[in-house]
């Protein structure tokens, strides 16, 4: 009984495999079309759906004139869209021979602006770009020793203030354990006070 089950069991199983296997081939041969989508599409729906004579696919006429058809199509397209193309990459390159000549004036003009543009004004007063320099690379180096400093400084003060913050905390432990020691001999204390007391009273 139990063998009979499991033979029901797996028969069930490969049969759903098989029936699931076949739906994902024909889902994937009906995406294929002769008449619509792509060019390598029309060539795997013609390689799939033709019938095989030894070791050739036999294929039908009017498949292969409708490919030949689209192909051409496809052709005169891509033919159409190289022809646009170049118009364009012509147009483009006269648009870069104009924009080379504006370049060359516009260089030009620079270089004889820069000429006569060899003074700078700082602080109200024209100077040479090298005395600017100067004084702007002085006015950094300043800056930059002066950061440096500050940064030494502040190292240092705060090297102290951590050496300090570890102190206190020390002299807190060592505090807290004096104040603990003396409140436990307070109490002995206490403890013994109460105890002659109470010797005294009996």
């Amino acid at each position: 009984m139990k063998l009979i089950t499991k033979l029901v069991v797996a028969l069930i199983v490969t049969l759903s495999f098989q029936t699931i296997k076949s739906q994902t081939a024909n889902n994937a041969e009906e995406k294929l079309s002769l008449n619509s989508g792509t060019l390598d599409n029309q060539f795997e729906y013609v390689i799939r759906r033709s019938p095989n004579w030894r070791e050739y696919k036999t294929v039908k006429k009017i498949w292969l004139y409708a490919l030949k058809a689209h192909t051409l199509d496809s052709l005169k397209v891509l033919q159409k869209q190289l022809s646009d193309t170049k118009i364009i990459v012509n147009t483009k390159q006269g648009e870069i021979d104009n924009l080379k000549n504006n370049l060359s004036t516009t260089q030009t003009d620079l270089a004889t602006t820069n000429e006569e543009k060899n003074n700078m004004a700082l602080l109200g007063m024209q100077t040479s770009k090298t005395n600017y320099n100067v004084i702007m690379w002085s006015i950094i180096s300043v800056l930059l020793a002066m950061l440096l400093l500050f940064i030494y400084k502040f190292k240092g003060s705060n090297s102290a203030t951590r050496h300090a913050k570890h102190k206190l905390s020390e002299v807190e432990v060592e505090f807290e354990e004096h104040r603990r020691i003396a409140l436990e001999r307070e109490q002995k204390v206490r403890r013994q006070l109460q105890d002659e007391i109470n010797k005294q009273k009996s």
